[in-house]
């Protein structure tokens, strides 16, 4: 999004980010619970995805692509200590494993991979959520 936008606009956006990050994330157990494992691990990386991307646009910084977002978390946030380095750990573990599950050909996403992901992706948003 490269348009300028009004500060409200930007309260709107983010909070309708943060909102979609609570949802997607409420999403998981339901998934989990009907075998959709590749989907859940999907849906966990896209949860702090929307975290990670209202965190931005609060601060007016632009990524144009995925790995364009990982960069400027790290380079804004991480690096200056807003933003644990755990939790940038966390989102890039997210970010291969749903790239992995997603086009990889016969991977499978295992119960005990989603409950290990949940708490990481959980705490990655309420620390960005903290930020917000």
């Amino acid at each position: 999004m490269k348009e300028q936008l009004s500060e409200e606009n930007v309260r709107a956006l983010v909070s309708y980010r943060l909102s979609r990050a609570k949802e997607t994330l409420a999403e998981i157990p339901h998934l989990k619970d009907m075998g959709y494992l590749n989907t859940a691990v999907n849906r966990l990386y896209y949860a702090c995805y929307y975290a990670v991307v209202a965190l931005l646009i609060k601060n007016h910084i632009h990524a144009s692509t995925h790995a364009g977002v990982k960069q400027m978390l790290g380079l804004h946030f991480v690096s200056k200590g807003l933003i644990t380095r755990e939790s940038n750990r966390s989102f890039s573990l997210l970010f291969e494993r749903r790239h992995s599950s997603d086009y990889d050909d016969f991977a499978y996403a295992t119960i005990e991979e989603v409950d290990e992901l949940l708490p990481k992706a959980e705490s990655c948003i309420s620390e960005i959520e903290r930020l917000l």
